[in-house]
């Protein structure tokens, strides 16, 4: 596997975990720190601020997605890639007809289409 198939896979992975952690807060201060009581001292089950935690959290799978994207950028083969002859200055357009010719057997009337 390649370092580019890496860090496709992991990109992926931390895509779906940061969706997941988006959709687990509440915007309007709810959320899964809400339904552990309500408080932000109070404590249940041994989670106290859930919602620091989910912040935290999305904040740095962000700058990892971020991180892993642009590291990805740089394990690119260059070799790989297929040349454009779009691009290529030396191509011969001695073959092409020129642009503003009339085939053969037609003939153009004086009326302009509309």
């Amino acid at each position: 596997m390649s370092a580019f198939t890496i860090f496709l896979v992991l990109i992926v992975i931390v895509a779906f975990l940061l969706v997941v952690v988006i959709m687990v807060q509440n915007p309007k201060g709810g959320g899964l720190s809400s339904s552990f009581g309500g408080g932000g001292t109070q404590q249940l089950g041994g989670v106290k601020k859930t919602g620091d935690f989910l912040d935290k959290s999305t904040w740095f799978l962000a700058t990892a997605l971020i991180v892993l994207i642009l590291a990805s950028n740089l394990t690119i083969d260059s070799g790989s890639s297929v040349e454009s002859k779009a691009l290529d200055a030396t191509e011969d357009t001695s073959t092409l007809p020129p642009l503003n010719t009339i085939p053969a057997g037609e003939e153009t009337s004086g009326d302009t289409p509309e």
